[in-house]
């Protein structure tokens, strides 16, 4: 694993910004884990702009080999952060694979991910598209035109596989999203098999986001779905079509968060803050101007102790824009989003909507009331802490007041039908009425008992 030791002179020290006030920190040396993915930016830029630093943090950012790693390393304390799947501070909680209580203060980023397929698929895909006057499909490419594939596949007695990064991953539940919105049920799981493909149409299974292309290219899978910089990966390497992008399946959808143990945040509360702080600054740097700094934070995630991968892959999709097929590039403003429309602020309604896909699909077997959702969702996300870390900022000059929302009940007014590809509305407050208006899934008082759902 690479690891990056962050140094602080005393040089350094007068040199930095006086108008950063240091809280009496209770911890100063830590270590942090990513997965190499560009959303993992808000860490390598709090590192490389001294944001860390000016709190009096001393970091060290460690690359972590997978999603269940870096979740263990967490609970065990090996690391005292980390860039994480959405869902696992979630599913920990409330005791859905490895069980401990992890909060999040800091949402990472909205948007981010996409769907690819193989040339293979992309060319019996094609038929069922809707092309535009130029010869270009037109976008969103709906999961109905993956059908006639999957029946073919099935006629010719091969399953049909695609990938995604791990079971409590926003992955995971926009590639089933995706595929239920057209139609294909993406299977269930069951408290006595995990590999949520009772009933599928389509077999999912984990693959660690590296990984994807070369699966792919191998035949393994058939399609992905996967964070950047892999889907565009797919299309430098010419084995891959990406043929949707998360921003087209749910408007702005929320992506990972930054994870810690409970234990950690209650024990070290001036710490948590500083990192919180220290992260909001950077999610500003990669918004402010217009993207303006894109460049830069591109030029970094390029490093190998980072993201690793070739800068002109991922300014393919993060400096704005996005590449479908060969030469079929997009504008996309919105595909990588770190700090506007209150990004970083951890919304319960975020959340709750984890949840219900969670419930959804059978990771939660049995149904619970609305009560249940809101109090799992305000016992992981803390947005007291987040607004705490934003106060300091601005009582510093180093934020704006109106960048915050400060009257927030932690509920986002309902995500409408237009911005989700079902065009089935969200509203978080009402996570079983939402729940019974999806024609594919579980919902009531149903639960799935053996190979078949019932009730």
């Amino acid at each position: 694993m690479k690891k990056i030791l962050a140094t602080l002179a005393a040089s350094t020290a007068l040199a930095g910004p006086l108008s950063a006030e240091m809280l009496d920190l209770e911890k100063d040396e830590l270590t942090f884990g990513f997965i190499k993915l560009t959303d993992m930016a808000p860490l390598a830029v709090a590192y490389e702009q001294g944001f860390f630093d000016d709190e009096g943090l001393f970091v060290t950012l460690e690359a972590q080999a997978n999603w269940k790693v870096l979740l263990d390393g967490v609970i065990s304390g090996t690391l005292d952060g980390a860039h994480m799947l959405a869902g696992q501070p979630l599913a920990a909680t409330i005791g859905y694979g490895t069980e401990a209580h992890i909060v999040t203060p800091f949402s990472m980023d909205l948007n981010g991910n996409g769907i690819t397929v193989s040339n293979e698929v992309w060319e019996m895909m094609k038929p069922n598209l809707t092309m535009m006057d130029d010869g270009r499909p037109q976008h969103p490419i709906s999961a109905s035109a993956l059908v006639p594939v999957i029946d073919s596949f099935r006629s010719a007695g091969k399953p049909f596989n695609m990938g995604m990064v791990f079971p409590v991953s926003t992955h995971n539940y926009e590639l089933r999203y995706w595929l239920a919105a057209g139609g294909i049920n993406p299977g269930y799981y069951s408290p006595e098999n995990v590999t949520g493909q009772i009933g599928a149409d389509v077999f999912l299974s984990v693959t660690p986001p590296p990984q994807m292309p070369a699966t792919l290219e191998a035949g393994t899978i058939n399609g992905y779905c996967v964070g950047e910089p892999w889907n565009q990966q797919a299309v430098f390497k010419g084995i891959g079509v990406p043929v949707i992008t998360d921003f087209e399946i749910w408007k702005n959808n929320p992506e990972k968060v930054f994870g810690m143990t409970a234990e950690f945040t209650e024990q070290n509360p001036n710490t948590t803050l500083a990192v919180t702080k220290a992260l909001i600054r950077a999610a500003m740097w990669l918004d402010e101007n217009d993207n303006a700094n894109r460049e830069e934070a591109v030029e970094i995630l390029s490093r190998p102790e980072y993201v690793g991968a070739d800068a002109e892959v991922i300014a393919n999709s993060m400096t704005g824009t996005f590449e479908y097929e060969k030469g079929d590039t997009r504008e996309v403003p919105d595909f990588n989003v770190f700090f506007r429309y209150n990004a970083t602020y951890p919304f319960y309604s975020d959340a709750v909507w984890y949840l219900t896909q969670m419930r959804r699909w059978g990771q939660i077997a049995e149904a619970k009331p609305d009560s249940w959702y809101d109090e799992v969702a305000k016992s992981v996300y803390k947005p007291e802490i987040y607004l705490e870390a934003a106060r300091l900022l601005v009582d510093e000059g180093l934020a704006d007041e109106a960048d915050f929302p400060w009257d927030s009940t932690g509920y986002k007014a309902p995500t409408p039908a237009d911005d989700i590809i079902d065009a089935i509305p969200f509203d978080a407050t009402a996570p079983n009425a939402y729940l019974d208006s999806l024609p594919i899934g579980l919902k009531g008082d149903q639960k799935v008992v053996g190979n078949e759902v019932q009730g």
